[in-house]
């Protein structure tokens, strides 16, 4: 296989979508993957405004806006649901996330959480999407329970399409076992993502995990050619007992 001097060229270029999506079962990690993809595209898009949107409406402990440290850093703009960050949960997103269609200069990341039931949200705005370029990556933990075989990962993609209206157009293998995982985790789940990727006939978009958990070899790529996105934790987790994930 001949890999790319830049394995995200089609993810950055001229002919690149302004706006991604990520959906998944929970814990999947697609929170962290939206914050790390966010500033991959602000690292290879210097000149281009970054926004993340965090339209997680039903799980309110486990948000990309818990990173707006990072983000702020970063220079990527955040919207969060109304009342994000407070102890009230109320189920509602800002108005500010249509904003995202509208200004052709922006190159966004939805964090959509809840599954199909959160993934209602984006069922909504289905004559948005019809007049911007966008794709929809479900990320993908095959450790765990219902995304663990190529039938489940291939069920939930199903449901979670059907819930939003939109296609899934790509799958991110972010296996992983935490604090635990090595490269042995992402190697081993790459059949299976493979198989569920053959069922749909959708194309594993890349793999990702915790940049010091992988050897400086994998780069930007990993054995078998995929582009890989080397992740820092930037979402903390605080389990109401003063200590912190």
């Amino acid at each position: 296989m001949v890999i790319s001097a830049n394995p995200w060229t089609s993810f950055t270029g001229s002919e690149a979508p302004r706006i991604y999506v990520f959906v998944g079962a929970y814990g999947s990690g697609k929170s962290e993957v939206s914050v790390n993809f966010a500033c991959l595209l602000r690292r290879l898009c210097p000149e281009r405004k970054i926004l993340l949107a965090d339209m997680d409406i039903v799980n309110p402990f486990f948000r990309s806006a818990d990173a707006n440290k990072v983000l702020e850093k970063e220079n990527i703009r955040l919207i969060a649901p109304n009342y994000a960050n407070t102890n009230v949960d109320v189920p509602s997103v800002s108005g500010e996330v249509f904003s995202v269609f509208d200004d052709e200069d922006t190159m966004a990341v939805l964090d959509i959480g809840g599954e199909d039931l959160g993934a209602r949200i984006l069922s909504s705005m289905h004559t948005r999407f019809s007049s911007v370029s966008y794709r929809v990556f479900m990320v993908v933990n095959t450790l765990r329970p219902f995304t663990s075989d190529a039938p489940k990962i291939a069920q939930m993609a199903r449901e979670l399409s059907l819930a939003s209206r939109l296609p899934i157009t790509g799958l991110v293998d972010n296996t992983n076992l935490l604090e635990e995982t090595t490269p042995d985790e992402i190697l081993l789940s790459s059949s299976i993502v493979k198989e569920a990727s053959d069922l749909l006939s959708v194309p594993i978009a890349f793999a990702c995990g915790m940049h010091r958990n992988f050897p400086l070899s994998w780069n930007e790529t990993t054995p078998s050619g995929l582009p890989f996105l080397r992740m820092r934790r930037t979402i903390q987790y605080d389990y109401g007992d003063g200590e912190k994930e």
